[in-house]
């Protein structure tokens, strides 16, 4: 029941002003008498919301997402930053963490006056595809890259790190350095550099990212605007140690 309730909200995408019963079905797989059934028992739980022509993402959503403690302590704690530096580079400054094998944006302040990037606040997107998650990866366990691999690289982007190999070879680069950088592996025509948010033992909480049109971004400039937007973050961090990432 679970994978079916999963399947349905996943349905949606960010341009789904409200979905009916068929298309649900069809992008899902599920019996139409499926769905109906499903899709009531959300709407009793506001989970989902009726409209004249189907069914939307309803409040409780909503109100389940700005209780979530982890997203809303990283946001509070590292809005400043994010402020400071977007003003720095004018450039989209993205939150995310790690959630097993992909990253979920979990705060971004567009660049102003430029057009938006595809990514949104609650999207999902590969972890070795994006800045963010190869910083993630470069400094999470063994364990967690080795389960990203098994699971296939896959191509997201024109330039997506597909071999194993590589990706090892990335990752090792961006732990020397520090900071990790994407050119169009995420999406066509988008570049941006990302570094680790860690906590005084070393362990990844989340990552920061500046990213814009590749023609707008020299990436090592930007890096080191990232760099020191993360390592305030991650002094504000060390101050509060009663948080729990």
């Amino acid at each position: 029941m679970v994978d079916r309730v999963a399947a349905i909200m996943d349905s949606f995408t960010p341009g789904d002003e409200s979905l009916g019963i068929s298309e649900i079905a069809r992008r899902t797989g599920l019996a139409k008498s499926t769905v109906s059934r499903i899709v009531q028992g959300l709407v009793n739980h506001r989970f989902l919301e009726r409209t004249p022509s189907g069914v939307r993402l309803g409040l409780r959503l909503f109100e389940l997402g700005e209780t979530a403690a982890r997203p809303r302590d990283l946001r509070k704690i590292a809005i400043a930053s994010m402020a400071d530096l977007r003003s720095a580079v004018n450039l989209t400054v993205h939150l995310a963490v790690l959630e097993r094998r992909e990253v979920v944006y979990i705060e971004i302040l567009p660049a102003r006056g430029m057009p938006p990037l595809p990514s949104r606040v609650g999207g999902r997107m590969p972890a070795y595809a994006t800045g963010v998650g190869k910083a993630l990866l470069a400094w999470s366990d063994e364990s967690v890259v080795e389960d990203v691999i098994a699971a296939g690289l896959f191509a997201v982007g024109p330039k997506t790190i597909t071999d194993p190999v590589r990706l090892r070879r990335e990752l090792a680069r961006i732990r020397a350095r520090g900071i990790a950088y994407e050119h169009e592996e995420s999406a066509p025509g988008v570049a941006c550099a990302a570094t680790a948010i860690r906590t005084t033992a070393g362990e990844p909480i989340a990552a920061m990212s500046a990213a814009g049109w590749l023609k707008d971004v020299d990436v090592k400039r930007v890096g080191l605007a990232v760099q020191t937007a993360t390592s305030t973050v991650c002094r504000l961090i060390a101050r509060r140690p009663g948080l729990r990432f």
